[in-house]
């Protein structure tokens, strides 16, 4: 599954998880990407994995 929306590009990031003993090792994050089916400019219908907050937005512009 590819964790990126096809809306705004968001996509996992990297960096580094820290324990107490300030020992780095390296984690990802992953956005909150749902499969929605949607339509694009030209009125044709596209599946694809879009962010929550994208979702959002497209919500209220209905």
């Amino acid at each position: 599954m590819s964790k990126v929306c096809i809306i705004c590009g968001k996509g996992t990031m990297s960096g580094n998880s820290i324990s107490h003993s300030h020992i780095k090792t390296r984690r990802s994050w992953t956005p909150n990407v749902q499969k929605v089916d949607t339509v694009d400019a030209n009125g044709n219908p596209v599946k694809g994995y879009v962010c929550t907050r994208c979702l959002r937005t497209m919500k209220k512009a209905k």
